[in-house]
């Protein structure tokens, strides 16, 4: 007779789950011996950490578009799993969790392990979560978990007591009162907005003369339909940096990233232009876009609880990115003034330059900047990104440059440390044909990336190769906070909070059967990268890096800077390193090597 468990594996097995990423304990067993005994197809993958295993889920989801679903056990599992899922929840992304609970006579109890659960997990599956607590009732959790975290592209959460797990399955509730009797069927979406609506965003389009697009990850899947419309609109292209992907940077009115890492040429072009057209983005800082009042605006997001939130839009489109802007493009009309192209492609051609001439600037021992821009030529063709949080991503945001069929992703909504090396492995699951880099601080990897590349070592030749390059910036310091502290606060690198432990990342590669690269000279970066993603091992290359060089946002504020000389006369250890290559950055901004 199927149990509980058997029938929870197999309905998500309709519902189309490949994997289920988590870690065991025996608050699940009996789900765990339901995936042990399934004939489904569903694979399970054993994480070190119920965190990374939420993380998989979500970058499964990111990179696969289908729902992501993790694992973990009663009360420590259950709690460990909560940041991966604010990262997916703050993100937009669909992971389903399912964790364990005490059984349904000790509940209230004081039982060991025994949590609140559901409210534990109230906030962030806020969509959908809820107990098993009868056999028949396993169906609809399951169906509605699935299809609310895939329509409302959120977390949600089943909790299944382990008592209940090993009960007989109800695979068709009983028709009587009372009962659910849930489907899987197929939904079928309207995709674009009406006629009428999609003639008065033309409209505003229309009269605007300096036009410009800020897409982020919800325009991922638009990439022709954002070109055609920027050709059309001679307009100039913003990314979000969840949206870097959506749009090849060797476009010459592609301005890149925005924001604190972002680029002056998106700057710019957010400054200058009188018209805003927003496509698939929640980006959250208003300071670094048009003022308001200054630009007309519209928005095309699929949930309109998205409109009108971050800037004030004259017509707000709700509507599949892609959809909506094939269906506006015959209402546009070809701009032919293109004083306001040629315009932001010199900055954009200026911006190229700046970035080459700080990359090349002298550091101690390496210039962080060139290690990214040594990579960009080099990326392998389709291949998918990842990267932490920390200055890493300032370097990710700006220095890289993607072509068109290559995917990147981080922790945007929530910026946590810790993503980059178990969204790499869930990348690599989903794609095994396609390379795979991760980019991590060596905070970051401190904090869970090295428990990840016990991971690695233990199942990359399920793959079938072993193209996964793991960067590793060595620069000794929490240097994005470092940062933040010398310029928002204005208070000189606090050694016991910032200073990090040394810790030798390419021999623990080479010591898990990996390979290990460890980088201390410029000069060896570019080689460095040849042998590393020629390797059909999977790659650790520590590249030891300068801390003093800064990641400065496109636009300096007067009080950030007087934040900065408050740092540097206030006790800053390393004053005269940091004021040097400050200058070196500044001086590349204002002249940039001639092309």
């Amino acid at each position: 007779m199927a149990t509980v468990s058997d029938f929870l594996i197999s309905r998500l097995a309709a519902w189309g789950a490949r994997r289920i990423f988590g870690y065991p304990g025996d608050g699940i067993n009996g789900i765990m011996g339901a995936l042990g005994r399934s004939k489904d197809g569903i694979a399970f993958v054993q994480t070190r950490h119920e965190e990374l295993a939420a993380f998989m889920a979500c970058a499964h989801a990111k990179f696969t578009g289908e729902v992501g679903v993790c694992l973990a056990t009663s009360g420590p599992g259950a709690i460990h799993l909560l940041n991966g899922l604010y990262d997916a929840k703050l993100d937009h992304q669909p992971v389903v969790a399912i964790v364990g609970q005490q059984s349904r006579m000790a509940l209230g109890g004081d039982y060991q392990q025994e949590v609140d659960l559901l409210s534990l997990f109230k906030d962030v599956a806020s969509d959908f979560v809820h107990m098993a607590t009868y056999p028949a009732q396993m169906r609809h959790l399951v169906d509605r978990a699935m299809r609310i975290a895939r329509e409302r592209r959120t977390v949600t959460c089943i909790i299944v007591p382990n008592d209940v797990q090993e009960l007989d399955a109800e695979e068709t509730p009983p028709r009587e009162h009372g009962t659910v009797h849930t489907g899987i069927g197929y939904t079928a979406h309207a995709l674009a907005p009406p006629d009428t609506e999609l003639e008065r965003a033309a409209a505003v389009l229309n009269a605007g003369s300096k036009v410009a697009i800020l897409a982020g990850a919800g325009a991922l899947h638009a990439t022709d339909e954002l070109i055609a419309t920027a050709e059309r609109l001679g307009a100039g292209v913003a990314k979000a940096l969840l949206g870097k992907a959506c749009v090849p940077d060797n476009l010459p009115y592609v301005t890149g990233s925005i924001g604190l890492l972002g680029t002056k040429a998106s700057w710019d072009l957010m400054n200058g232009c009188d018209t805003l057209l927003m496509v698939g983005t929640a980006f959250p800082y208003s300071e670094f876009l048009p003022k308001e009042g200054k630009a007309r605006a519209v928005q095309i997001d699929v949930d309109g609880r998205m409109l009108n939130l971050r800037y004030p839009v004259e017509v707000g489109l709700v509507g599949d990115s892609a959809a909506t802007l094939r269906a506006l493009l015959p209402l546009l009309v070809q701009k032919t003034d293109t004083g306001w192209r040629e315009h932001v492609e010199e900055q954009v051609a200026r911006w190229w330059r700046v970035l080459e001439g700080r990359a090349m600037n002298d550091a101690h021992p390496i210039n962080p900047q060139r290690v990214f821009w040594e990579l960009s030529p080099r990326l392998p063709d389709n291949c998918i990104l990842t990267c932490d949080s920390g200055s890493g991503a300032g370097w990710f945001a700006r220095d890289l440059r993607l072509r068109r069929g290559m995917s990147a992703s981080l922790s945007g909504g929530l910026a946590t440390m810790g993503c980059a090396v178990p969204y790499a492995l869930a990348a690599k699951y989903a794609c095994p044909e396609r390379h795979v880099i991760a980019i991590a601080g060596d905070g970051a990897m401190q904090m869970n990336g090295i428990n990840g590349l016990i991971t690695l070592a233990r199942v990359w030749r399920e793959w079938g190769n072993g193209k996964l390059t793991v960067l590793v910036l060595n620069n000794g310091d929490l240097n994005m906070v470092t940062w933040e502290q010398r310029v928002m606060a204005g208070d000189p690198r606090f050694v016991p909070s910032q200073a990090l432990p040394d810790f030798p990342y390419a021999k623990y590669a080479e010591m898990l059967g990996l390979r290990g690269l460890r980088i201390e000279r410029p000069g060896d970066v570019a080689p460095a990268w040849d042998q590393a993603l020629a390797s059909d091992v999977p790659t650790v290359v520590e590249m030891v890096t300068d801390p003093n060089v800064p990641p400065l946002p496109p636009h300096v504020s007067a009080r950030q800077a007087m934040a900065y000389v408050r740092a540097m006369f206030g006790g800053e250890a390393d004053a005269t390193a940091v004021v040097t290559a400050s200058i070196k950055e500044v001086w590349e901004g204002l002249f940039p090597p001639k092309s």
